[in-house]
């Protein structure tokens, strides 16, 4: 909306299947009759997280069509690690050396993170560049899998084909319909 961009049918398939497959991922049982209470601040701090970053979205897709990818990077830890030195000034502990690289770690790969994000926004609209975030999903189950030996339950894997199809609809989905129209 304020992009002015319009979101295309396989985006918004690709939406549809990624919250799909996230709620098969959240589901705990198909009957219901498990019942799950979640902490509520922590729903609103999910929900304000799922907001602020659909905002840095917008933001950095509208700044990547005037400013170079290296600069909006930049921005992100300058402005980042202030804050969090002021969120945690009286509640910082040093870090044994493990857990420091494992810090260490989590802002490499942010980083990372940022610079594919940036990138992609440069180049795709906001909407077909951000759904792809839901693969981070199923990113993070294999990770469990593979790193951390956590067993999957049935719900989960099926959460994970839901969102894979969501990406290849959404990478895939428009080159079919140009096809069909070229063809007609």
């Amino acid at each position: 909306m304020f992009l002015k961009e319009r979101i295309q049918p396989a985006t918004l398939l690709c939406i549809v299947l990624c919250i799909l497959g996230l709620y098969f991922i959240l589901l705990p049982e198909l009957n219901g009759s498990a019942e799950v209470t979640l902490p509520t601040l922590s729903i609103i701090i999910a929900l304000l997280g799922a907001f602020g970053s659909s905002i840095a979205y917008v933001i950095v897709r509208k700044l990547s069509q005037t400013e170079d990818s290296s600069v909006i990077i930049l921005y992100f830890p300058m402005i980042a690690t202030p804050i969090s030195i002021i969120l945690v000034w009286n509640e910082f502990i040093w870090p044994d050396l493990h857990l420091a690289i494992m810090l260490i770690m989590i802002g490499i790969f942010t980083q990372i993170g940022q610079y594919g994000l940036t990138k992609a926004m440069q180049t795709q609209e906001a909407g077909r560049a951000s759904a792809f975030s839901y693969v981070q999903i199923v990113f993070s189950i294999v990770i469990g899998v593979v790193y951390f030996d956590e067993i999957p339950a049935i719900w989960t894997y099926i959460g994970g084909a839901f969102i894979v199809a969501g990406a290849l609809v959404n990478v895939f989905g428009p080159r079919f319909g140009r096809k069909k129209l070229i063809g007609s």
